[in-house]
């Protein structure tokens, strides 16, 4: 029988890294205060000293090299996990990850893969100074040769991640700050792995489907919760892999339904919801009973901590969101 304990995602993660160090020497982590520190959140506590500054290495203030020595790094043999300590702060690797990185399998016309990935706390609800909150995913969802997951769950987290440093090239893993200690969940404390490209259906439902991922789905669930005792059935996925996006379960579960209502905490405006909105329009078109409704983040930069409960989608938006497409 297998070994489970009661993690939160936080530890999750680091004992993915833990796993994935000690299982494959070819493994390294490599970012600001990972080391001795065990990084901002604590994601790579005890990973210096069990196994020197060798493997787990601080770097300088500067994402832009640790991005680019990763690219690398993984170009000479390795599997390097780069920290970017928050997502707001990746604009000073653009360039590597979206001209190196994600691009030179494609220019080597497949002599080259980079086996990278890139963790990243994001999303708010914790109170942070300014940038530090950021839903960017939209950015690097739009980059060919990146993949971008994000997990909901402790148990995801570490399967997502271990799956992330054994797939061949690049990935961009977000991991949502407020779900950090948010609840525990029983973890194996073997090896192993939730396949990238995979959605997950949350809980099944008839009449509509909320569709959401990272930070945005125990709002759902939440959500589908209070629908329920009004007597409404409302199935919640969990997208999990924003790059490539897993259309087959979303179209089945709108076709199922023929309602849909997208949540994400990113900016409305070219965020990762219209794509979704605009792939089912095209491939459930059918079977829509009402528009495809967003649940979003409004269109400005994210708020000072004061007014961050007001910007961030909600229970009682999402609800009327779903309320509304299933009397329209």
């Amino acid at each position: 029988m297998d070994v489970v304990a009661s993690l939160t995602m936080i530890q999750a993660i680091n004992q993915a890294l833990d796993l994935a160090l000690a299982t494959d020497e070819r493994v390294m982590v490599l970012g600001e205060d990972v080391g001795p520190n065990g990084g901002v959140f604590r994601a790579t506590e005890g990973l210096y000293e069990k196994y020197g500054g060798q493997r787990v290495v601080d770097t300088p203030l500067a994402e832009s090299a640790i991005v680019g020595s990763a690219v690398g790094l993984a170009l000479g043999g390795m599997r390097p996990v780069a920290e970017i300590q928050f997502l707001g702060f990746i604009f000073e690797a653009m360039d590597q990850m979206s001209t190196q990185a994600s691009r030179l399998r494609f220019r080597s016309q497949g002599r080259h893969h980079v086996p990278l990935v890139v963790r990243a706390p994001y999303g708010g609800g914790v109170r942070t100074p300014e940038i530090h909150s950021d839903s960017l995913e939209a950015l690097f969802s739009h980059l060919p040769g990146l993949k971008v997951v994000t997990p909901s769950t402790p148990y995801d987290a570490k399967g997502m991640l271990l799956a992330s440093i054994r797939d061949p090239d690049p990935v961009l893993f977000l991991e949502p700050m407020r779900l950090y200690r948010a609840g525990r969940q029983e973890v194996p404390e073997a090896w192993y792995e939730v396949p990238l490209g995979e959605a997950r259906v949350v809980r099944t439902g008839d009449d509509v489907t909320l569709i959401a991922y990272g930070p945005m789905v125990p709002v759902a669930e939440a959500a589908a919760d209070s629908l329920a005792s009004a007597g409404i059935s409302a199935e919640v996925v969990d997208v999990r892999t924003l790059s490539p996006l897993d259309l087959e379960t979303l179209t089945q579960s709108v076709t199922k339904t023929g309602r849909a209502v997208i949540v994400h905490e990113a900016q409305r405006t070219g965020g990762l919801g219209a794509e979704i909105a605009a792939s089912l329009q095209e491939r459930a078109f059918l079977s829509l009973e009402a528009p495809i409704t967003r649940v979003t983040g409004y269109d400005t930069p994210f708020p000072m901590p004061a007014l961050e409960d007001w910007w961030l989608p909600d229970v009682e938006r999402v609800k009327a969101a779903a309320e509304f497409v299933l009397h329209y």
